[in-house]
């Protein structure tokens, strides 16, 4: 359809694969962040047929700091040596945010799995971004 942005379009990623490699891991959990949520929320949008208030409640048990700790701990041994390097500096970043609802410990260990995802997703690898990601609902 002639004048049809499509979602590719709106959101680009332009970034060279060595301008990412030296952006802060923090940026990366940034985006990684989003990444995650949204491929949470439309996990649960797909599976089920909640509204939106228990969509809300229940997309908290993944996305929390506890639980992405706990599901970087699951999909360790899947990582390859470089998404090993990835995981290692997102959680020796330098974060000055206190956690307010979780511990120091699960917070850095979120904060690595969120820089994995963002890196994964900045730098086009989207097939293995959805591996990962369809390890992360497997309960």
């Amino acid at each position: 359809m002639k004048g049809s942005i499509y979602l590719t379009e709106l959101i680009e990623r332009k970034k060279e694969r060595s301008e990412i490699d030296e952006m802060s891991p923090l940026v990366w959990a940034y985006v990684g962040d989003s990444v995650y949520e949204l491929f949470i929320r439309m996990h649960l949008i797909n599976t089920t047929r909640l509204k939106p208030h228990k969509l809300h409640i229940e997309s908290i048990q993944y996305v929390k700091a506890k639980a992405q700790a706990e599901i970087l701990e699951k999909v360790m041994d899947h990582l390859t040596e470089q998404e090993i390097e990835i995981v290692k500096r997102g959680r020796n970043a330098e974060n000055h945010h206190l956690p307010k609802n979780a511990t120091v410990q699960d917070y850095m260990y979120s904060t690595a799995f969120e820089a994995l995802i963002g890196y994964l997703y900045l730098t086009k690898q989207d097939e293995r971004l959805n591996e990962i990601l369809q390890l992360c609902i497997v309960r």
